[in-house]
């Protein structure tokens, strides 16, 4: 583990309430694979934002948490390389018994295609009239 404050994860990066989530799912952009499903959504905060989802059906409370320090430590690892002004909601498989390893490369291949299937950001100067 590094404790270069490049691979911090701040509050901002992080998604909090529910209203937050709702709107990452509603977007309806989704990838997936054996041990990872990733709701993507652009933001204009220049920032991607992680939000968790485990069930119960990963087990107990020790368990559900094991599973959220990986993912949180897969984003933290591989956040750089990910692209810019993400909302993303992990949702872990519940069988698939995944590693750190396992996690870092869903995540990324996950995020790239979902990151592809969205509409691409309107740059707002281009499209308006010049007065």
């Amino acid at each position: 583990m590094t404790d270069d404050p490049r691979y911090r994860l701040t509050k901002r990066q992080k998604l909090r309430s529910p209203s937050e989530f709702r709107v990452v799912y509603d977007g309806k952009v989704k990838a997936g694979d054996e041990h990872l499903l990733v709701f993507a959504l652009r933001n204009d905060l220049g920032v991607t934002r992680l939000g968790l989802s485990v069930s119960k059906k990963h087990g107990g409370a020790v368990a559900r948490n094991r599973v959220k320090r990986l993912l949180r430590e897969a984003f933290r690892l591989e956040q750089h390389e990910l692209p810019i002004g993400l909302d993303l909601v992990l949702i872990p498989r519940s069988d698939s018994g995944a590693m750190l390893a396992d996690y870092r490369r869903s995540l990324s291949s996950c995020v790239r295609r979902a990151a592809k299937r969205l509409p691409s950001p309107v740059e707002s100067n281009s499209t308006s009239e010049p007065r």
